[in-house]
């Protein structure tokens, strides 16, 4: 099997090359790889690179998520979300492959607290979400097989991430305040390239699963119990924080206003995913504490 990779340097990419190996010959890129384009600002340049490798699999883990940027940068996130994602699904058709592609929870509102199914109806809030629905779009008309993968809250132990934020503004603050009213499951980069090789897996000789599913850990948690949680274990763990235990306030969303509006209701029902792909999603505390351990050591 012949697979091309897309973002390898980013969280997700960066996993994905570890357990993508394994599968076959991997072409592993990113926007700074020559002579191959791996750069999706240049969608025409992608869809040659896919007609010179010729892939059996296309994934693609690059993307613009600076999702208040988005708000002013419309265009290039528009070519990146949508354009580029496009391009790669008519390439993917012309060479028979399979296109796995990530998106995100926010082509929904955030209305209610029901965990969003993959056929409830979008309504994204911002940019970012709406290119990156524009994306899914694309590769859903385009005819080509595909798996996309709507995800939430995605953190990784290499780069920045929410929980080493806290963690930094803990060791220097004697107060800080974490929004209380949004409601998701962090979702490790780990456990995202996992359960994506194994889809690959399944899917590659399974034409009628191609499709759109919700891939998110299990459980539920506020950004405001995600960050006490965090600093739980780092103070369990020894560390030394300025901030005093139970001086983590909580706050709502209104008091703390971003450029790109964020959906208070990021629950996603992983019920098709699991039982297409026979799957079990670990609780969102089993990879925060990995992720925690590792990071916790340096």
């Amino acid at each position: 099997m012949k697979i091309l990779l897309l973002g390898k340097n980013g969280q997700v990419g960066w996993e994905l090359q570890r357990s993508l190996a394994p599968l076959g010959n991997l072409l592993a890129l990113d926007r700074h790889s020559q002579p191959e384009c791996g750069d999706l600002a240049n969608p025409e340049g992608i869809a040659k690179t896919v007609d010179d490798f010729k892939p059996d699999v296309i994934v693609n883990a690059a993307a613009y998520t600076a999702v208040d940027k988005a708000e002013s940068e419309t265009e290039l996130a528009r070519v990146i979300n949508a354009d580029a994602p496009a391009a790669l699904a008519e390439a993917a058709k012309r060479q028979g492959a399979w296109l796995v592609h990530y998106s995100t929870d926010y082509v929904f509102d955030g209305s209610g607290e029901t965990p969003w199914r993959e056929d409830d109806a979008v309504n994204p809030l911002s940019v970012y979400g709406k290119t990156k629905l524009a994306g899914e779009l694309a590769i859903r008309q385009s005819g080509c097989l595909h798996l996309i993968f709507r995800t939430s809250w995605v953190y990784a132990a290499r780069g920045n991430n929410f929980a080493k934020t806290m963690l930094r503004l803990a060791r220097e603050r004697e107060q800080l305040s974490v929004i209380s009213d949004q409601a998701g499951a962090p979702t490790g980069a780990e456990l995202l390239a996992d359960v994506t090789a194994h889809a690959i897996r399944v899917a590659i000789s399974r034409n009628d699963l191609s499709g759109l599913y919700h891939l998110v850990a299990g459980g539920e948690t506020s950004w405001f119990d995600y960050a006490d949680h965090v600093l739980d274990v780092a103070r369990h763990s020894g560390v030394q924080l300025k901030l005093p235990e139970n001086a983590l306030q909580a706050i709502p969303t209104s008091q703390y206003p971003t450029p790109a509006q964020r959906p208070l209701n990021s629950r996603l029902s992983t019920a098709k995913l699991t039982g297409s792909f026979g799957l079990h999603l670990p609780d969102w505390q089993v990879g925060v504490d990995r992720m925690l351990a590792e990071i916790l050591e340096k």
